[in-house]
């Protein structure tokens, strides 16, 4: 059975930081890019970072420098650390499993950015 789990999500203060995790199960992780999209309200889901199973990433330009993605396919698990949060980066965290073959979608962790 495949599982794909977000947490870490929460409620942070502007310049913060918040680590997000993504569990995976019931595939073969290691072989799959893993993705982190975000979803404002009354915005469309935006890719966030993505890293493929060579360990390469892919950064959002609005993130680069302040988000890091990383994976420990030992752990399956997929990572994302959140530095010098904004208010801007509010929203519900999606993570993405995708190969040739299929991909799956965690049901998704919230991050919220207010003083």
């Amino acid at each position: 059975q495949v599982q794909v789990v977000e947490s870490g999500g929460g409620l942070v203060q502007p310049g913060g930081s918040l680590r997000l995790s993504c569990a995976a199960s019931g595939f073969t992780f290691s072989t799959y890019t893993m993705t982190w999209f975000r979803q404002a309200p009354g915005k469309e889901r935006e890719l966030v970072a993505r890293i493929v199973p060579s360990g390469s990433t892919t950064y959002a330009n609005s993130v680069k420098g302040r988000f890091t993605i990383s994976r420990d396919n030992a752990k399956n698990t997929v990572y994302l650390q959140m530095n010098s949060l904004k208010p801007e980066d509010t929203a519900v965290y999606y993570c993405n499993a995708w190969a040739p073959g299929g991909y799956y979608w965690g049901q998704g962790t919230q991050v919220t950015v207010s003083s």
